[in-house]
């Protein structure tokens, strides 16, 4: 291994292996991630804006906020990195972003979409740990509930780590703004149950067609 492999803090869908494994088969670099692990990153995790994908809100990262995050490091490459974030765009991967500048800067917009601000949340074991976020605050943005699928998939993926018991998972992600209110503890617990005979998740976000197709 060397300085070319970061890790990637996943704190939405791609927590899940199986989700992520996805991402990656659209990538430069199909590899599998080298690593994954449970972490915990300051800020706060919260739902806004209309998922196309999983209906209700997306999850969002703020960084500033008081709080933590529960998340998933994978360790991948620099490139695959890159990929992710262009394909959470509905992007064309190929293109490398400076992520030397993320980790001097400690966050970079490239971009004013959903997931095109690259956030530095630190080291694991010497590499950075980066994630992808909107560039606005929690405290800018309208929330809105998440969807029964995009929540069932978040617990899932909390739960694959192994790091959280099930009424942890439960308590966190009903208590995050824009779930808080709409779930309960209970209700995410129920959602858990499930999680095991679910159908599986849609299929990330497609690229465009390229001009005049």
């Amino acid at each position: 291994m060397d300085n070319r492999y970061v890790w990637y803090a996943a704190y939405g869908s791609n927590m899940h292996r199986a989700r992520l494994v996805r991402y990656l088969d659209g990538c430069r670099d199909r590899a599998a991630p080298r690593a994954s692990r449970a972490v915990e990153l300051d800020g706060v995790l919260y739902f806004a804006t209309e998922s196309a994908v999983w209906g209700g809100g997306r999850g969002f990262y703020d960084p500033d906020a008081a709080g933590r995050a529960f998340a998933r490091a994978h360790l991948i490459s620099g490139g695959q990195f890159s990929d992710i974030a262009a394909l959470e765009m509905y992007g064309e991967p190929g293109a490398d972003l400076d992520l030397a500048e993320v980790v001097a800067r400690g966050r970079v917009a490239f971009g004013p979409g959903r997931y095109e601000t690259v956030v530095c949340a630190g080291e694991l074991d010497g590499r950075p740990l980066l994630t992808l976020t909107a560039p606005w605050a929690l405290a800018e943005v309208e929330l809105r509930p998440p969807s029964e699928a995009y929540l069932r998939h978040l617990a899932a993926g909390l739960r694959e780590s192994g790091a959280w018991t099930d009424q942890e998972i439960a308590r966190y992600l009903a208590g995050r703004p824009g779930a808080a209110g709409t779930w309960t503890p209970p209700d995410v617990l129920a959602l858990l149950d499930l999680s095991e005979t679910s159908p599986a998740s849609p299929p990330p976000p497609a690229p465009p067609p390229p001009p005049g197709t």
